[in-house]
């Protein structure tokens, strides 16, 4: 209950956050008050869930970098906006390290035509930032290709997840990441027409908070749950054998 509690809770601060962008484009201090505790209650919530799964320490502290993050880029200046960028990338760092060890426990499975397609497409994306993004961010050439490694790494261990009931939602939450991180190097470095800037803020922030929510709610699922699998014939064979007792 208490988890369900903070989620609501959760949920109603980003949709606060996300008025605040239509109203004043989600600057000033209580903007930055909002966007922060949004995602500072989904790691309280994994927090709650470490008494039953510890192992999930990795995905609470990603969302806690995340929360520490978007404090940082609802600042202003140069530093503020690296700090933040340190802060999101040490977070997709973080989840890939979780989810590759949940992995490893659960067993990896062979890798089929859609992992091939997908991780194909995500490793393109990263080449094609050389194109169309390093050229225009100057002096953040390399920080900003630092997070691009960053996040692609956690969008391959997405890919690499074995079969589950969590697969799907984790993908999902990843892939609405992802596509928030790509609105956003839009804005800050692409488009320059305030209004189509303003578009992109209003969209990537729904795709960001709901992805992060996906990834938090799903990482409980993947690490509460076991894999199904289904008896062998010889297992049937063996519990149709008379008892020897």
């Amino acid at each position: 209950m208490q988890s369900a509690s903070l989620g609501l809770v959760a949920a109603l601060a980003a949709l606060v956050y996300w008025a605040l962008i239509f109203i004043r484009d989600g600057s000033g201090l209580s903007s930055a008050l909002m966007k922060t505790a949004s995602t500072a209650l989904l790691a309280l919530i994994l927090l709650h869930q470490m008494q039953v799964s510890p192992g999930l320490w990795p995905v609470a502290l990603g969302l806690a970098l995340g929360a520490t993050g978007d404090w940082f880029l609802a600042r202003t200046g140069q530093a503020a906006f690296l700090a933040g960028m340190a802060a999101f990338g040490a977070g997709h760092l973080a989840y890939a390290g979780g989810l590759l060890a949940r992995s490893a426990d659960l067993g990896f499975g062979g890798p089929g035509l859609g992992e091939v397609v997908a991780a194909g497409a995500l490793l393109a994306l990263m080449v094609s930032t050389e194109v169309w993004l390093a050229p225009r961010t100057g002096d953040l050439r390399w920080p900003v290709r630092a997070y691009v490694v960053s996040i692609g790494l956690m969008g391959l261990t997405l890919v690499a997840l074995p079969a589950h009931p969590a697969q799907g939602w984790l993908r999902l939450g990843g892939g609405l990441f992802i596509l928030s991180d790509f609105l956003l190097a839009l804005r800050l470095f692409v488009i320059v027409d305030k209004g189509r800037q303003r578009a992109l803020s209003v969209a990537l922030w729904p795709a960001y908070w709901t992805g992060q929510a996906l990834i938090g709610w799903a990482s409980i699922l993947f690490w509460a749950c076991l894999l199904y699998t289904s008896p062998s014939p010889r297992d049937g064979l063996l519990s149709r054998m008379p008892s020897s007792a």
